[in-house]
């Protein structure tokens, strides 16, 4: 057989996986074979990264992780987080240069699930953790997710700090960070891969792009977790500023560290990807300040109304109805203490006639006079299909679902324990327009901390946050985690070789 042969049949075969997948996605195909329904398969990996949790000495970290029970996966896989390179105590400059030997072992294994539906954790002492780079695959992939809480006993952002590890990415918005005199706000980037990822930073103040020196091309070694002081991309001081991180090689996992002097601090998570409407949800009860902050990065402005889904439905802030968000510049807007001792979230939606896409979180604040705390809670997907939050513990937890587009019932799990125990399930419905603090099921026997499952059964879109609560000192520490959709199921079509695309 000649090559010219070979070619052919090559050329061939090709053109006929090219035309299996072109006769699912053409519009208006027809023909004898026609695409069948895809498929909703378990995915086979995921990723997570988490950042180095804290410089201070009085820092105790724990870590946990855990995989909801998923059908379909088989009996093998594996669920590991392991050492990344860490900053030695050492700051890194914008340049991602290090100041110290950042030396510390690469790879080494700190955390390993043991099963599906049971969740494990490991602590960490001190301020030279480094970051962790994750990987889970078979039957531990789907809906996988870890937690890195940290307590702070004292000094700038002492309380409770808690992040999800993320998903590296290539593009997040941060609106809610500061540049002011009293804020310490760090944006850390994790880069799980071998190779060097590049990565710019653009900050959005009141009026518009800021000035950044060093901002563009800043460098992450592979493995490795470099944390950006915010004060040193510009010389100006702003209350109020929007961070985007945009990796231009390789991927990131990327999340901001926002410590006060006297407010304590927390993470601040990414936004959801800019929409016309947005979702902030759990908003603690006993709040006592409350901070919007948008951003849209189109090229229209945006007017939003602004409405609070509270227990018994939706209300509108006083003198606070409307939000109009300028093009390119960051707007904020404080609501005080406008839970009034109820559960609630912000509802963004467009006015009449005025759709831009913004992003959007707000700051909360606990507490009174020099026992206040700190979290951040960013506009979040809806819970969809599942959704995991885990290191709930026994006191102090509070899991708040909100269906502001129409009514909705969603079941909530609660697995076992890391220790033991067994899990327990609830179903509740959520009346249109409201958000409810849900009575959480309490897992028979549990010891240790547990996780929670959100899962949608019918209705409109729900969306959850957790609460956890520390309080020490009587300063009431805190860290709120929104509850996305887990993403862990892919959907997969079935494709036929259609050869009849030829003779066109």
């Amino acid at each position: 057989m000649n090559r010219t042969t070979l070619s052919l049949i090559a050329g061939a075969s090709a053109l006929a996986a090219i035309t299996g997948v072109a006769a699912l996605t053409m519009p208006g195909t027809t023909g004898t074979n026609p695409a069948k329904a895809a498929a909703e398969l378990p995915v086979e990996r995921t990723s997570l990264v988490c950042p180095a949790p804290s410089t201070s000495d009085l820092a105790e970290t724990t870590y946990t992780s855990f995989t909801p029970v998923t059908k379909g996966t088989g009996n093998d896989g594996k669920a590991e987080l392991r050492s990344g390179v860490g900053e030695s105590g050492a700051a890194a400059d914008a340049k991602g240069k290090k100041a110290g030997d950042a030396s510390k072992a690469v790879g080494k294994s700190v955390l390993t699930a043991k099963e599906p539906g049971k969740p494990v954790s490991e602590d960490a002492s001190g301020g030279d953790s480094p970051p962790l780079i994750g990987t889970a695959d078979g039957k531990f992939a789907p809906g996988w997710t870890v937690q890195e809480t940290t307590e702070v006993a004292a000094g700038t952002g002492r309380g409770v700090q808690g992040v999800n590890c993320t998903a590296p990415d290539t593009d997040f918005w941060f609106p809610g960070a500061s540049t002011a005199a009293d804020r310490t706000d760090y944006v850390h980037l994790t880069n799980p891969d071998d190779s060097v990822a590049v990565v710019d930073i653009e900050l959005y103040g009141k009026d518009g792009a800021l000035e950044t020196t060093v901002g563009e091309g800043i460098k992450v070694q592979p493995h490795s977790d470099e944390p950006i002081l915010l004060s040193t991309l510009t010389g100006e001081k702003q209350d109020n500023m929007t961070v985007h991180v945009n990796v231009r090689g390789g991927r990131v996992g990327a999340s901001v560290q926002a410590l006060d002097d006297k407010l304590g601090g927390d993470w601040l998570a990414a936004s959801a990807d800019p929409a016309e409407s947005l979702v902030l949800p759990g908003i603690p009860k006993d709040a006592t300040a409350v901070r919007l902050v948008a951003f849209t990065p189109g090229d229209a402005d945006a007017d939003l109304k602004v409405r609070l889904a509270s227990p018994s439905g939706e209300i509108t802030p006083a003198g606070n109805e409307t939000l109009h968000v300028k093009a390119g510049m960051t707007s904020a807007v404080d609501l005080g203490d406008v839970m009034r001792g109820e559960a609630g979230s912000l509802v963004l939606t467009p006015t009449d006639g005025s759709a831009a896409p913004v992003v959007a979180a707000v700051r909360v604040v606990r507490g009174k006079g020099a026992k206040q705390e700190t979290a951040f809670i960013p506009a979040s997907r809806p819970v969809g299909a599942r959704a995991s939050v885990v290191d709930n513990r026994a006191k102090g937890t509070t899991l708040s679902v909100t269906a502001p587009f129409g009514s909705a019932k969603v079941k909530v799990t609660a697995s076992a324990g890391s220790e033991g125990g067994t899990a327990a399930s609830k179903t509740y419905t959520i009346k249109s327009g409201t958000t409810q603090d849900v009575e959480v099921p309490v897992p028979g026997g549990v010891k240790g901390t547990y996780a929670l499952t959100v899962e949608s059964v019918s209705g409109g879109p729900a969306y959850a946050a957790r609460m956890l609560a520390v309080t020490s000192d009587g300063v009431p520490g805190f860290t709120v985690q929104a509850l996305p959709d887990d993403r862990g199921m892919v959907a997969v079509p079935e494709a036929d070789e259609d050869l009849s695309v030829l003779q066109k």
